[in-house]
C-alpha cells in the first residue's frame, strides 16, 4: 500500500503526469506515458528502465 500523501506528490518521470496506484498489480500507472512503475517493499521504483509498457486496454483504463 502506498501512503496517500506520497501518492499525491509523485509524478511520472517521463511525462510529469500524475500516477495512479494499482493495488492488484502493486504498481504506479501513468496513462499519459503508457508506463507502469513497480512498487517493491512499499517503495515506488520510478525509473523508466524499470517500468513496463501498458497494454492498449490498460491505457484506456
Amino acid at each position: 500500500m502506498i501512503d496517500k500523501r506520497l501518492l499525491s506528490i509523485l509524478v511520472c518521470p517521463v511525462s510529469k503526469a500524475p500516477v495512479e496506484y494499482d493495488k492488484e498489480k502493486d504498481e504506479l500507472v501513468c496513462r499519459a506515458s503508457g508506463l507502469a512503475y513497480p512498487v517493491r517493499d512499499g517503495i515506488p521504483v520510478m525509473l523508466e528502465s524499470e517500468a513496463r509498457v501498458l497494454t492498449a486496454d490498460e491505457k484506456l483504463g
